[in-house]
């Protein structure tokens, strides 16, 4: 069995306990406290999670764990090209999510009112038009036309996006509520979200 360690929330965690839950693999969801976070950490790759162990081995890194659990999952492409397209569909996002989290978490208020403006002025607009027509192009997915780790990555940290801008992107960009209601549509993954919190948004 699969175990995962995460914090108790949604972000880098989610994409990971979706893909998990798509395949009907059984996993320990093994959420940790920020309390408990410093002695945990000192057993972590890096000092970083989330972390995939399994069978005695331990790996960190969130989207190489996405994209082995993809492999299992038939989530990946069916070529090295579409695998090419899949990784660079979802390392964008990630760029996106990182970028952002410059702005949200920035301690200078100051400074953090600079990038805010940035975000909201130049980086979305500059990201999710193409993000939007990327989905468009790949007929309401976000690579190879078809549902891959990518949609799932996406959906995965919308939330988690979401909480960081105060929006509901998902409202705004009708190419991303697409794709979440493509996942909403599978059974084991309304359950999945049904059962689990969403991250309180928190206005700034």
């Amino acid at each position: 069995m699969y175990k995962l360690t995460y914090f108790d929330i949604t972000a880098l965690g989610e994409p990971i306990r979706l893909i998990l839950t798509y395949g009907k693999m059984e996993f320990e969801d093994n959420r940790v406290t920020f309390e408990e976070w410093p002695m945990v950490k000192l057993n972590m790759p890096f000092g970083q999670v989330p972390v995939l162990e399994h069978d005695g081995k331990v790996m960190n890194q969130s989207l190489a764990i996405c994209r082995y659990l993809a492999k299992l999952t038939k989530l990946d492409g069916s070529s090295d090209w579409e695998n090419l397209e899949i990784d660079a569909a979802a390392e964008t996002i990630s760029d996106l999510r990182t970028k952002i989290g410059l702005f949200y978490y920035e301690k200078d208020s100051l400074v953090k009112e600079a990038k805010k403006k940035e975000v909201f002025e130049e980086i979305l607009p500059f990201y999710l038009e193409k993000i939007e027509a990327q989905i468009q192009k790949n007929e309401g997915h976000l690579a190879c036309k078809k549902l891959t780790w990518a949609d799932f990555y996406l959906i995965g940290i919308l939330d988690y996006v979401n909480m960081m801008l105060d929006v509901d992107l998902a409202e705004k960009y009708p190419g991303i509520k697409i794709i979440q209601d493509k996942l909403l549509d599978i059974d084991d993954i309304k359950n999945w979200f049904d059962e689990h919190p969403r991250m309180e948004r928190k206005k700034e």
